[in-house]
């Protein structure tokens, strides 16, 4: 695993995909008028006849991309996370999801990652997705799970949402890094707290479990690109040893990790206290990711305070350090 902050590459899924389809002939990639930004100008561009843009119509896009799982094809649908979710739900519940089709959804600028507003910010759409059933949810940490999550959910029959950060990615993980459907990664092990994260909260937590080490305070950090299922066995194992659960998400926490964490360890019996760290039930503003997961607290020290409050036993709360970046790198708010 790499140390922060982390060098940044462009495009790792639209690379991703032209491989997939270069290695696969039933792949077919639609998109909804946002091709450069979704990385599919690259399979455009280079495999034109593997690619359709149907215009600002994500409700009918999804309606093509069953009528195409039906005869056959891998079908990857690419726009951003609120127009691919909220905007066509109905189509996807009942022309992808209650069929079992092969399609894949693609949202791109998840939570409040988008500077849009809340036209352009999905922070609900984990929760959407997590409710339908057959499909699988997954929220990926960097360019290097994205290069072999492409593959791994084309192999996967029935419906993925998959979620992506927009424009330059980083890279978290090394190439011994192996992504993963069915099992959560232990990044770090510890025993009194226990982080779990997704997405681009990863860098966050993994931060976080660096500044409770320098205060004496031992973390477990998880991360769990795949919301659902959840591997509640990795989290169960470690909860069960620790003073405090915290998850960590980019999304509201009504209905994402947090809850999906707090509802495996009720189901397991684990009575550890569980802090959830994203956004409250609120719509955010527009920003820069810096200001926005700083004003909404979603940042390195809202981590170690959440932690803080069940193992800090009256001390002050730790100060934790600020990762400087340059052009080229990313790191941690």
């Amino acid at each position: 695993m790499r140390k922060p902050p982390y060098d940044v590459v462009l495009k790792p899924y639209g690379k991703a995909l032209v491989e997939l389809a270069r290695r696969r002939a039933d792949v077919f990639c639609l998109g909804a008028d946002l091709t450069r930004q979704t990385e599919t100008d690259l399979i455009r561009d280079l495999m034109p006849d593997r690619f359709m843009s149907v215009g600002m119509a994500e409700a009918n896009m999804i309606g093509i991309a069953g009528g195409m799982a039906r005869a056959g094809h891998t079908v990857f649908v690419n726009s951003f996370g609120v127009f691919c979710t909220r905007r066509c739900y109905d189509q996807i519940a009942m022309a992808v999801a209650y069929p079992n089709l092969n399609v894949k959804i693609v949202g791109f600028m998840p939570g409040i990652s988008s500077p849009g507003g809340p036209s352009h910010q999905a922070i609900d759409d984990v929760a959407m997705m997590r409710a339908l059933p057959n499909m699988t949810v997954v929220d990926l940490a960097d360019a290097t799970e994205i290069s072999q999550a492409v593959a791994a959910v084309a192999e996967h029959r029935g419906p993925v949402y998959l979620r992506l950060k927009r424009g330059e990615i980083p890279m978290i993980f090394d190439d011994t890094h192996r992504f993963s459907l069915t099992r959560a990664q232990v990044l770090m092990k510890g025993v009194e707290v226990c982080i779990v994260a997704s997405g681009m909260m990863v860098p966050a937590a993994l931060a976080a479990g660096e500044a409770l080490a320098d205060y004496g305070v031992s973390a477990t950090v998880i991360s769990a690109p795949v919301i659902k299922p959840l591997d509640s066995d990795t989290i169960v194992a470690s909860a069960t040893r620790a003073r405090v659960v915290v998850t960590a998400e980019n999304h509201s926490t009504i209905g994402g990790l947090g809850s999906a964490v707090a509802e495996a360890l009720a189901e397991a019996g684990v009575g550890v206290p569980l802090r959830r760290v994203g956004l409250l039930d609120v719509f955010a503003e527009s920003g820069s990711r810096e200001y926005l997961f700083e004003k909404y607290h979603l940042g390195v020290k809202d981590i170690v305070e959440a932690a803080w409050t069940q193992v800090g036993e009256g001390r002050p709360r730790p100060q934790v350090r600020e990762i400087p970046s340059s052009p080229g790198t990313y790191a941690p708010v």
